[in-house]
């Protein structure tokens, strides 16, 4: 049997809207508009490692968000295993957020 795969923009496209769906407790704003994803990886295996940084370092959600974003990347067929790693550099600025997420929050 042969295994046919989409093309991986595509994928990468579907984790993308996957991680949208993925609130910040304390800002409900979704993650993606937040500037929060650094970067997507994901290998023929199946096996997806997501960047992502956080407003504040030592945030107390830190886990929540791990998982949350664990259970998203997840609903995608060719995802078979997620990593979710915090960096720190580049600092997150409001400068990544998306002009959404300015306008909704107010930092315009």
């Amino acid at each position: 049997m042969v295994m046919i795969m989409r093309d991986p923009e595509t994928i990468k496209n579907e984790i993308v809207a996957e991680l949208a769906t993925v609130i910040d407790p304390e800002l409900r704003m979704d993650i993606v508009n937040l500037g929060f994803v650094y970067s997507i990886d994901l290998d023929d295996d199946g096996i997806c490692l997501v960047e992502l940084t956080l407003e504040i370092l030592g945030c107390p959600l830190t886990g929540v968000l791990a998982k949350m974003v664990k259970d998203a990347v997840l609903r995608v067929s060719e995802v078979n295993n997620v990593d979710v790693e915090f960096i720190t550099s580049p600092r997150w600025t409001r400068d990544r957020m998306s002009d959404y997420a300015k306008v909704s929050l107010g930092v315009y």
